[in-house]
Order: structure tokens, then sequence, then C-alpha cells
């Protein structure tokens, strides 16, 4: 590890508990780092502004690990996008105001690949942010992750502290939300193709289309990269994290329905939202550094179903 990331060193995992906190926090906890620091949502609302300021000067990390966020799918973020913006705009607020008080020396914010124009070529270069307009169904959170790349770029510019950004793709694996209605589209569909299986229902109903094109990324191969970027990167520009790879939702429902052991119908409802055509990122300047995701989608499909049948009464 570079000088920063210590075994010893205290880190700082805003967001342990959800889908990629959880996933930094079980890998720097196997490569025996020591001094993890965490704090439920019950026990420190980063909202708030003098409790988060508070908490980072009483455990002084020397990393911050941003990866705290209110998120959700395609249904979430229509039914309320104030909410979205608001919530995060404050998180973010609070942890990196507090965190440039106390001149935390390194710190890693976690943006999304939703930041990116609606229809900007494919795939898509970190360079494409702010060129074009954002996919409406989605554009209260995708204003405030970028809120959060520009405030990171800009103390770097301001103070010379030495954090970083990453834009990761779609996210799945364990500790997701498994929903319906907050979900994302891989979880929802796990859950919705689950509970076919369970009711003894013959048909599975997918949203939109089926047409557009998602790449998807297993948590803990983001959770690699976070690290190597803390261990190896230090610009102002945000760096993508994906496969490089994507297909069509309609494939990912068959693969799904394999998962399950679903044998009935898909049917595809073109009066529900698409969201964006494509959105596969372009992630030559991650592959760079030596990284390279380990976990194939079969795979990681095969183990999160394994975990959501494991642990149905959380995974909501």
């Amino acid at each position: 590890m570079r000088r920063a990331l210590t075994l010893t060193t205290p880190i700082y995992v805003a967001g342990h508990t959800g889908l990629v906190g959880s996933a930094c926090l079980r890998l720097l906890a196997r490569r025996g780092v020591s001094r993890l620091i965490t704090a439920t949502s019950a026990e420190l609302d980063l909202r708030d502004r003098d409790a988060t300021r508070e908490f980072l000067r009483r455990h002084n990390p020397q990393v911050v690990l941003a990866a705290a966020a209110r998120v959700g799918g395609i249904a979430a973020n229509a039914a309320a996008p104030a909410e979205f913006l608001s919530d995060n705009l404050r998180i973010q607020l609070s942890l990196l105001d507090a965190a440039r008080e106390l001149r935390v020396p390194r710190l890693l914010f976690l943006g999304s690949s939703c930041v990116y124009p609606r229809d900007c070529p494919q795939p898509i270069r970190e360079s494409a942010l702010l060129t074009g307009p954002l996919e409406p169904t989605n554009e209260a959170y995708a204003v405030a992750k970028i809120a959060g790349l520009v405030h990171v770029r800009s103390v770097r510019r301001e103070d010379g502290l030495p954090w970083i950004s990453a834009m990761p793709t779609n996210l799945y694996g364990p500790h997701d939300r498994f929903d319906a209605e907050r979900a994302h589209v891989l979880p929802a569909l796990l859950r919705k193709f689950h509970e076919a299986i369970r009711s003894g229902a013959g048909t599975v109903e997918v949203w939109g289309t089926g047409r557009p094109r998602r790449e998807f990324l297993h948590v803990d191969d983001l959770a690699a990269a976070c690290l190597t970027l803390l261990e190896r990167y230090d610009d102002d520009e945000p760096v993508n994290v994906g496969t490089g790879e994507d297909l069509p939702v309609a494939d990912l429902a068959k693969l799904i329905a394999a998962t399950t052991g679903f044998t009935g119908e898909i049917r595809f409802d073109p009066s529900r939202p698409d969201g964006t055509p494509r959105k596969l990122l372009d992630v030559g300047r991650i592959r760079a550094l030596g990284w390279r995701p380990e976990i194939g989608l079969e795979a990681g499909l095969a183990g999160t179903y394994d975990w959501y049948l494991r642990h149905q009464e959380v995974a909501v």
C-alpha cells in the first residue's frame, strides 16, 4: 500500500452498511487494516453538518472513503427527485466540508455513471462529463453527484489535497436493495423472478422494451478498484470503473431467469421508461493502473442470488 494506506492508518468508510461501503469494509478487513472507522445512520446522520464535523474531529481519519448516498432505481428517482437531490447534496457537503476543514490527507468520492449526458458517444470517456443534457429519470441524483465531483476537484485546486473521484457503472452484489420499487434493475429483477417461482406465476413483467444496454460490475470488484485508486491515482480527473462490456436488459432478464430457475414467460412493458439507451464506460484509465474485474456476470449473479436467499429478511 502507498503511505496513505498503511495497515494502521485510520480509514473512515462512510456508508459502510450499504452495497459499496460494505464491500470496501470487507476488503480492507481482509487486507489487515486495523483502524476502520464506521458509523450507522442511527449513530451519525451525515446530513447534519455539525455532527459530521464533530465525528471526524473525534476520530481523525487519514483516509475517507465517501460511499454514503441515497440511491435507488428509476421508480425511486422518479417518485422523489427532490429528496434524492437534497439528501445527497447535504451528505456530500457535510462530509467533504468537514474533511476539508480537518485537512484529511486522502479522500475518494464515489460518483455514478449516471452523471454523463444521456446521448453521449459510447463507450463513455471521462471527458464527456458536462457536455450535454442528462437522462431525465435520474437528473436530480446525477446533479447531486456532479456537484460532488466538482467539489473534490475544487478542493484539490484550492487546497492542494490529493482527493480523487471515481464513477462506477451499474453495481450489484451482497447488501444490495432488492425491492421492486426502490432497487436498481438487476436486484429488482432478481427478486421478481424469485417471487414468481415462489408464487407459481407463469410470467414475469420487465419494465421497458428490453433494448437498452447496461454494464454491470460486481461490488467486490469495485472495492478492489477503490483501493487501487487510493494506492496509485492522484489527479483531478475522475476515473470510470466498469467492465468495458454491456448487454441488453432483455439478455440480463434471461440470465436472471436461468440463475433463479424460472422457466416461464418474460414480458416487457414498453409503457414503462427505458432510461438511458446505452451506458457503457471507457475503462482505459483505470486499466492502465493495473486493475481488472475478476467476477464474471454469471458467477456474480449466482453469488448474489445465494446471498439474497440467505438474507431475505434484510434485503429490502
